[in-house]
């Protein structure tokens, strides 16, 4: 007994030496480092909506936000033509007039804008993209039909005093952006986005006599203001835009050509927006809101002979009401009530000159709206809406929407939406790729409100492996028009019709899409995403026969395949990136050849890291893949076979950048 007290005794005696030591010692600083996701899923929300943030966006170049999904499978862009260089996007197989685009809730790329308007918004200035598919929220309009995309951009209270993005790739096409914000008093800051991006040689690898890509120069300069004291919080944000763009005959062998076909396309844009908030009840966070937004655009644009010279000016507002109330019980659960006033106007003054009638037109939609959202624990989330508008052009219309979520286990999420969607269409500019083309257009008298009904139902599962989770989702969207503008090309060779479906009777337009998809963080720091979708859109076209047929849409593809992964050093001192996609082959109108069945794509890119700083390597179309020939007798522009509308493929070749980045991060 008394030898157990000594060794107690001893051991107490030690310990008390071994504190008495190591209080003179001081833990040094850890720093613990956690990548963050690129790519955000919720699992409370009823939306089936993607987060894109800043992260995901520097996986690549992103010189604007038509380069933003090029390692996401649900969203394609591609070339809409091979003389302008002008983008398009496509979401559940349908094209982006389909989409809502708005920029912070706020009218963005949509009416005149359409052609070009995912380069207005450069990458550098986004903070994060959220994709929702499927009919999305009535607050912010009718207009969303296969889905929406909002873009957040930089925030003056929250962005650094100083960023830099250079960038130069091996076309000698360069991009520099600045940007910064600042704060002027205790609640007041303003923020400043500039940005420059000139393409100054006319590239010809193919040797058709058509410059690969036009000569560009776009000027954009943005300036917000953001001021917040208690429960009033208010915004305003203004830009102006002028974008140039030289392209057609002047690339190999133009010299030797007395008369070359010149595209000459000229942009002029400002906008701007205003917000005022205002919670009443904090404790619940009810608020009132007033969102203000008015654009105007103007181009004058010259395809050969062809003369396109056309504006538009759209207000914009939205006033809002929302209500919060915590339901009963022991259940977390509570119910918002949203419900408000909008008036969208258009006022459009156009004129082609290939066309014998002007098209200016004057639309005002007023409407009202209500959406109820329940959530109810972490198991269920319900939104419910309805708006009813009234277009001069197109008189009453009524739209309803729903979405609902359902968490039976932790590892397992359902969503389902259905819901109608409208949109006032703009022939010539929905369709700007057919004016670079002998095509003669025939543009039906009247043309109608097109209408849809999309359905969807999606399911994700999160699948504990060790330490790490796999997230498999899959998903089904419908969407059904009750009349859509067609646009055919395959009745001649020689022309495009553009008619209404309700024209030609009996006639169908639809598109289902599937896509399933795995992500998975494999490693600390190396994330894996795999993804496949298949498409089926399918419209009624006049064929040259005379006989009405219902087939595959035009130009647009089957199927896409998606590999990419990530891999991010200890420390985030390097990373290294790879995006492998394979694209499916695209139905090319009557009279036209197959050029090929499917084409891969290969991007890589590697990222150095310094404190404040960093510098990218890139490359795309690693496999140097490109539609041959891009366009259809490049070599006679003035007969009647040209044609560069004929796309389904990527139209330049190889192609390596150099990026610099930098933040002056804000005092702590």
């Amino acid at each position: 007994m008394r030898k157990q007290l000594l060794i107690l005794l001893l051991t107490a005696i030690a310990g008390g030496a071994w504190a008495q030591q190591t209080s003179d010692f001081q833990i040094e600083e850890v720093t613990v480092v956690q990548r963050k996701k690129g790519k955000v899923k919720s699992r409370v929300e009823a939306f089936d909506t993607e987060k894109i943030n800043s992260e995901e966006l520097c996986r690549a170049a992103c010189c604007n936000l038509s380069e933003a999904f090029e390692t996401n499978a649900s969203v394609d862009v591609a070339y809409s033509d091979a003389a302008t260089g002008a983008k398009q996007i496509r979401l559940l197989g349908l094209s982006g007039t389909y989409v809502q685009l708005i920029q912070e809730n706020t009218p963005a790329v949509r009416g005149l804008a359409q052609n070009f308007g995912l380069e207005y918004i450069p990458g550098p200035w986004m903070s994060s993209i959220q994709v929702s598919k499927g009919t999305s929220s009535v607050v912010n309009g009718y207009e969303a039909t296969s889905g929406q995309i909002n873009v957040e951009l930089l925030k003056p209270n929250t962005q650094n005093p100083l960023s830099l993005n250079l960038m130069v790739n091996s076309e000698a096409m360069t991009e520099a952006n600045i940007m910064g914000g600042w704060q002027l008093k205790d609640h007041l800051y303003t923020g400043v986005l500039a940005h420059y991006g000139g393409g100054f040689m006319a590239m010809d690898e193919n040797h058709d006599s058509f410059a690969d890509m036009p000569k560009t120069q776009n000027a954009n300069l943005a300036n917000r203001w953001f001021y917040k004291q208690g429960n009033y919080t208010f915004q305003a944000f203004v830009r102006g835009l002028y974008d140039r763009r030289r392209g057609g005959q002047i690339g190999h062998m133009a010299d030797t050509i007395t008369n070359p076909y010149l595209i000459n396309l000229n942009t002029w844009r400002v906008e701007g927006f205003f917000k005022n908030g205002y919670v009443y009840d904090p404790e619940s966070g009810s608020s009132v809101a007033v969102i203000t937004a008015v654009s105007y655009h103007d181009l004058d644009n010259h395809y050969g002979l062809r003369t396109w010279k056309a504006n538009q000016l759209n207000a914009y507002l939205n006033a809002m009401w929302q209500g919060v109330f915590e339901g009963s019980g022991d259940v977390d659960n509570d119910h918002r009530l949203t419900a408000g006033v909008s008036l969208n106007v258009d006022n459009y003054r156009e004129r082609l000159t290939i066309l014998p009638q002007a098209l200016n037109r004057l639309e005002v939609v007023p409407g009202i709206f209500a959406e109820y959202n329940l959530k109810y624990d972490e198991m269920l989330s319900l939104v419910a809406g309805v708006r009813a508008d009234y277009s001069t052009r197109y008189g009453f219309f009524v739209t309803p929407r729903m979405n609902i979520r359902y968490t039976p286990f932790e590892w397992w999420t359902l969503r389902g939406s259905v819901g109608m969607g409208y949109r006032s269409p703009n022939a010539i500019a929905d369709n700007a790729f057919i004016l670079p083309s002998s095509r003669v257009l025939h543009l039906a008298d009247e043309i109608k409100q097109e209408r849809a009904v999309n359905t969807g139902l999606s399911t994700t599962f999160y699948i504990p492996m060790g330490s790490k989770e796999l997230q498999l989702s899959m998903e089904y969207y419908y969407t059904h028009f009750l009349n859509s503008l067609i646009v055919d090309p395959d009745q001649d060779k020689h022309a495009v019709y553009i008619y209404n479906q309700t024209d030609l009777p009996g006639a169908k337009s639809f598109a289902h899409s599937a896509q399933v998809e795995a992500s998975m963080e494999v490693l600390r720091g190396w994330t894996w995403t795999l993804a496949f979708r298949y498409t089926d859109v399918e419209q009624t076209t006049l064929c040259a026969d005379g006989i009405a047929r219902l087939r595959p849409k035009a130009l647009t593809n089957r199927y896409k395949g998606v590999i990419t992964t990530s891999y991010q050093t200890p420390l985030k001192k390097w990373q290294f990136d790879v995006t492998a996609q394979f694209n499916g082959v695209s139905r090319v109108p009557d009279g036209f050849e197959q050029p090929f069945t499917w084409y891969p794509q290969l991007m890589a890119q590697i990222t150095k890291y310094f404190r404040t700083c960093s510098i990218y390597l890139g490359a795309e179309n690693m496999t140097n893949f490109r539609q041959d020939p891009c366009i259809v007798d490049s070599f006679h522009p003035w007969g009647s076979d040209f044609d560069a509308s004929m796309v389904c493929g990527p139209t330049t070749g190889w192609k390596v950048y150099l990026g610099f980045r930098y933040d002056l991060e804000k005092p702590e």
